[in-house]
């Protein structure tokens, strides 16, 4: 998790050629920022790191999937298919639009069950979002196969797993539009931000005037700008732009290190015969944020989570079977419907539908699911002592 990890002299003399201009919108004002434009910058570093054609900066990851889903014609009524398994900005993101979400269940992936995703499908479906959890991936050729044949959006919520990779491909740059986040713990960090990116010149430029108020952006007047459509102010700023463009120019050496960590406590742990691991569709690709495994049954899960927090060293494993942000089993506020403004009949019809719905198949892979965040700062050392209590309160646990 390296984006408040690894915070150094690169940052701070890219955030401080912003603050002696005293220009921290990211437009206008072009005389006194003195031809400092960092969120210009990030966006052309984000299209050559991922190699894709558009990046629309935005204010964070929620917005960027907000953005995303209103550039591509997303609104009111339309179903968008997303997993169980996600963190709660996705179903936000889809709440906002008007849209529906029609949450299914996830596989050893950790992500969309294909098969699932097929039954889900229905009139009013206009997109499939996988949600490339803990650094890992979706099986890709399988959904794109699924939206091709019922002529369907695919947006990829990638803000898990900036760096990953399927087939030699960055995520988010798969589907019709992708979406990063650059909120403080992810790979890479703005402080608060995140990214649409996309192949496709119409949703770029729909991206570039619905986070700025509608404005067109093709005068050098801001206020003589035209307002082809509605808008919001989802825009980032030059200081946070500015993070990230540090950030990203260190995301190699990040990843290189994760994955070397990574890897050295996946052979400590392979040593027990009952721990198992993710499903992972391009074990290439992975950007190996998290080390997610399980154990054969809910009761020794609990079990090792006990025991880990009894003895102090819980910290950096999360069991998300019983997390408040991002598993079904704890949105109450989502199932009952607990909106301060009121949404359509239809949005609240689907919502309190999700209090009865069966993710079974979901809840027999996360009640055994422990992922298990990847320092960039632990050494060899560190590792093995890790490795080593994990292994003794597993052994504990299958008891």
């Amino acid at each position: 998790m390296p984006g408040f990890e690894l915070w150094g002299e690169d940052e701070k003399k890219q955030v401080n050629e912003v603050l002696e201009t005293g220009i921290l919108m990211r437009y206008g004002f072009d005389a006194p920022r003195k031809g400092i434009w960092k969120s210009v910058e990030l966006e052309k570093a984000i299209t050559q790191t991922f190699h894709c054609k558009y990046a629309q900066l935005t204010s964070s990851g929620t917005a960027a999937l907000t953005t995303a889903m209103a550039a591509l014609g997303i609104g009111a009524g339309d179903e968008v298919i997303m997993p169980s398994f996600t963190f709660v900005a996705s179903f936000e993101a889809v709440l906002s639009v008007g849209a529906i979400p029609v949450l299914v269940d996830v596989d050893k992936t950790l992500t969309l069950n294909p098969e699932a995703v097929k039954k889900a499908i229905t009139p009013k479906t206009k997109c499939v979002m996988p949600v490339h959890m803990c650094g890992s991936m979706a099986n890709m050729d399988a959904l794109q196969t699924i939206c091709k044949e019922h002529n369907l959006l695919l947006l990829e919520d990638a803000c898990q797993s900036i760096g990953a990779t399927y087939k030699g491909q960055a995520l988010g740059t798969i589907g019709n539009a992708g979406t990063f986040s650059f909120d403080f713990v992810k790979t890479i960090t703005c402080a608060e931000g995140g990214a649409v990116v996309t192949n496709d010149a119409t949703v770029y430029n729909n991206c570039d005037g619905f986070t700025d108020h509608g404005h067109d952006h093709k005068g050098i007047d801001r206020g003589a700008d035209l307002h082809p459509f509605l808008g919001y102010n989802f825009r980032i700023s030059e200081l946070h732009a500015a993070v990230g463009l540090a950030q990203i120019n260190r995301l190699q050496s990040f990843l290189a290190i994760q994955r070397k960590n990574h890897a050295l406590l996946k052979s400590i742990l392979a040593t027990i015969p009952e721990v198992s691991f993710r499903e992972i569709p391009d074990a290439v690709g992975d950007s190996c944020t998290f080390l997610s495994w399980f154990l054969p049954n809910e009761n020794s899960t609990k079990a090792f989570v006990a025991i880990m927090k009894e003895q102090g060293i819980l910290a950096g494993n999360f069991y998300w079977y019983a997390n408040n942000w991002h598993y079904i089993n704890q949105w109450h506020h989502l199932k009952e419907v607990k909106s301060l403004y009121n949404l359509h009949e239809a949005q609240k019809e689907a919502l309190l539908k999700l209090q009865t719905q069966n993710f079974a198949a979901s809840n027999a892979v996360m009640s055994c699911c422990i992922s298990t965040s990847i320092s960039l700062l632990w050494t060899e050392e560190q590792i093995k002592d890790k490795g080593e209590k994990m292994v003794a309160a597993i052994k504990r646990a299958l008891r």
